[in-house]
């Protein structure tokens, strides 16, 4: 969902927008995080880096930041709500994108690192001044120059041309000669209007092409901050058609962060197996969960919501081949669990409910039914290695063990007994020696 740059601007037709900022946490205990997902199309919209965001969030909260600018994550540390995140970004966009006359967010920032300012100009009323430099992140500024704005170099080198032609000028001066003091009073004029030019737009055609380049980069920034606003059924549909386009054009083998990267933009990364299941399994399922592994574990590690879309899935690919893959359905389950895609209590909880939401109650009793010796080896699995110590793992682990019956097409469990050999006669009877 989009929302207006300028918040205190309740107008639904305001023309400059933004997408609203996605927060997602991470981790656990001292190394918790918040990673803001959508922080590289919200700098777009307010044509700022990513960086400057993200950095007044840190001094804001005083908490470390952190910058990964080739995957995109720009992260804060601690635990922070997506709302209270943009609250504190209307503060950044007062201070640093609109512009204080016209409260237009169409501004540039003109870094001069020699001089230790920074300069803002307007587009829309022609607005030029100075930022206060006393907050924090203008240091940070100051050392890290938008990319975009070449200003200061440019105001360098016009510097040094300006000095050159004043020694020029004063090296000629004592010829004495008028065509030659006519030529250097020439550039004198042109210097005086040096200050205005640093502030003008080039006219050039290079100049012109740079700049619908970036008109059109906003107009995508825009239709991809569009598709959050539509439902979720179309922001799923999208996402389906962007993997079949992987998958049609070759490319789906090393396209996993695409992948994903679609997917959180779209908001749908849960419902991410579920999509994969339906396009790249298949009655060769056993071979698929070895060769997309890694495309599955970028949705399913530690989400347990997307591991229960990923058996909703597998139950899918079941009822297309019901004929091949309903026999092998422990097997199957135990292929995705040696593979870390399917934790322990997500598999006890979904065999606990037969469930009609993918597939008919019939069919989702029958895949239950086939299930059922993996989840009670399971189960007793971990009974047992809860049960014993640490260093009677390994024997408990060989007293296990998973038969797969090729003509019941099936696993099962069969506890087997170690052999107990014949107590040795270690004591010894000395009187009967």
């Amino acid at each position: 969902m989009s929302v207006n740059v300028n918040r205190s601007v309740s107008d639904q037709f305001y023309r400059y927008k933004m997408p609203r900022l996605i927060a997602k946490v991470e981790g656990k205990g001292n190394g918790i995080k918040t990673v803001i997902v959508n922080m590289v199309d919200v700098a777009k919209a307010l044509n700022r880096p990513p960086t400057y965001p993200t950095k007044f969030f840190g001094c804001e909260l005083g908490a470390q930041t952190q910058f990964d600018t080739k995957n995109d994550r720009y992260i804060v540390n601690g635990s922070h709500e997506a709302n209270k995140l943009q609250d504190m970004l209307d503060g950044f966009i007062r201070k640093f994108v609109l512009c204080p006359e016209c409260d237009n967010p169409e501004t540039d920032l003109h870094v001069n690192p020699k001089k230790q300012t920074i300069g803002n100009s307007c587009k829309a009323c022609g607005y030029r001044g100075m930022l206060d430099t006393r907050h924090k992140l203008c240091t940070f500024i100051l050392k890290n120059p938008p990319e975009s704005n070449d200003s200061g170099s440019a105001s360098v080198k016009k510097e040094k041309e300006k000095k050159n032609r004043k020694k020029d000028k004063e090296n000629g001066s004592g010829s004495g000669e008028a065509g030659n003091q006519d030529n250097i009073d020439a550039p004198e004029a042109v210097d005086r209007d040096d200050d205005d030019e640093d502030w003008a737009e080039e006219t050039t055609e290079e100049a012109q092409r740079r700049r619908m380049e970036e008109i059109s980069d906003h107009a995508k920034n825009l239709t991809l901050s569009e598709d959050l606003e539509k439902p979720l059924e179309e922001r799923v549909n999208l996402f389906y058609s962007f993997v079949k386009q992987k998958k049609e054009s070759g490319t789906i083998d090393g396209a996993d962060k695409e992948i994903l990267a679609e997917a959180e933009r779209l908001d749908v990364k849960a419902m991410g197996p579920l999509i994969l299941s339906e396009l790249l399994f298949n009655e060769n399922i056993r071979d698929q969960i070895k060769k997309y592994k890694r495309h599955f574990l970028r949705f399913c590690h530690n989400n347990k919501k997307a591991q229960k879309y990923l058996l909703g899935g597998f139950e899918c690919v079941v009822k297309l081949h019901q004929v091949q893959l309903l026999p092998r359905v422990a097997i199957i389950l135990k292929d995705l669990y040696d593979a870390d895609l399917l934790e322990e209590d997500v598999i006890f909880a979904w065999a606990e409910r037969v469930s009609k939401k993918y597939v008919s109650k019939e069919l989702a009793k029958e895949i239950h039914a086939k299930a059922a010796p993996f989840v009670k080896w399971l189960k007793e699995a971990e009974e047992e290695s809860e049960g014993s110590e640490e260093e009677d793992e390994e024997e408990d682990d060989e007293n296990v063990e998973v038969v797969y019956s090729q003509s019941a097409r099936e696993l099962k469990v069969e506890t087997v007994k170690p052999e107990t050999p014949e107590k040795e006669e270690d004591d010894i009877d000395i009187d009967a020696i």
